[in-house]
């Protein structure tokens, strides 16, 4: 951080204002974040335990949840603290640390979801080579490379923001560290930095989504050669990672894919990616997978 002069710490402006409005956040955000926790790390320890949770797709759910789980974490603890505090701040060297395990878990939860998808569509559309393609090893080596490619992303990202000066000011108009409003307190222009980070965060959230969405558009059209009983169980698989894609991409895209800007709904959008989405996605999946709900039983039976 040779490059920082004078500005050795940040002010956050938070989310809301008003003090009663805050309090009440910070109850409900707890309950959300505790819920995200608790409900991944639910998943995380059947998939572990139950013997009839050790395909592919679930080794997959499970390290999902994981990163779920550290993806929210990087953020919300630290946003539900400067709730109730009067001035809420961060070390730039902490502000730094924060963009960097946010963009990594954030894009190490893209790879993972391309590599489901990837799973579903060698179940799905290459079913007698599924077993000898979607091996351990394999899975091993996918879900390996998810968090290497999440972490030289954020490397990237890290790399360019040392690069920059920052003499003042030091107030961040946001909930938490992120690259577009650091970017606004920099002494010196920012456009190239802008273009890199465009093309490194919002165009690969572009072409990830396409991917994903072209990829489950030919497992719907191969189901056509399936069973009735086999569609109806594709689609609902199918169906959930559907709704998490959608759910993790809308918001991301909206943000990154335009001007920085520091409007209200901006900050919003930027709580539902963050807070509310790690919360949904162990709802999605157990509440539309049976044989996760069936292992959650046994498990809390054997309680």
């Amino acid at each position: 951080m040779a490059n920082t002069n004078n500005v050795t710490e940040l002010i956050i402006l938070g989310l809301f204002k008003d003090p009663e409005v805050q309090r009440v956040c910070f109850v409900v955000f707890l309950l959300v974040y505790l819920a995200t926790v608790v409900g991944n790390g639910l998943i995380v320890l059947t998939v572990n335990v139950s013997k009839s949770l050790h395909s592919p797709m679930y080794f997959f759910l499970s390290y999902l949840s994981l990163v779920e789980i550290t993806y929210s974490s990087t953020v919300v603890p630290k946003f539900i603290t400067d709730l109730l505090a009067k001035v809420k701040t961060i070390s730039l060297e902490g502000c730094v640390a924060q963009i960097f395990f946010f963009h990594f878990f954030g894009v190490t939860e893209i790879f993972l979801l391309t590599v489901m998808a990837y799973d579903r569509y060698v179940a799905i559309c290459k079913p007698l080579h599924y077993t000898t393609i979607m091996n351990r090893s394999m899975c091993r080596l996918l879900v390996a490379g998810s968090w290497l490619g999440g972490f030289f992303h954020s490397m990237v990202q890290i790399i360019i923001t040392l690069q920059l000066s920052f003499c003042g000011p030091n107030v961040i108009d946001h909930y938490f560290c992120d690259l577009h409003p650091l970017f606004k307190l920099a002494c010196t222009d920012t456009s190239v930095e802008g273009v890199i980070v465009l093309a490194n965060s919002g165009l690969f959230s572009i072409f990830s989504f396409l991917l994903l969405v072209s990829s489950y558009i030919v497992i719907l059209f191969n189901l056509r050669n399936h069973s009735a009983e086999g569609r109806h169980k594709a689609l609902s698989t199918c169906a959930s990672h559907i709704m998490v894609v959608v759910l993790f991409f809308g918001p991301a895209i909206f943000l990154y894919m335009r001007p920085p800007s520091t409007f209200t709904e901006d900050k919003l959008v930027a709580v539902f990616y963050t807070v509310v989405t790690p919360m949904l996605n162990p709802i999605i999946y157990t509440l539309r997978n049976a044989e996760v709900k069936n292992a959650m039983r046994k498990l809390w039976g054997k309680k």
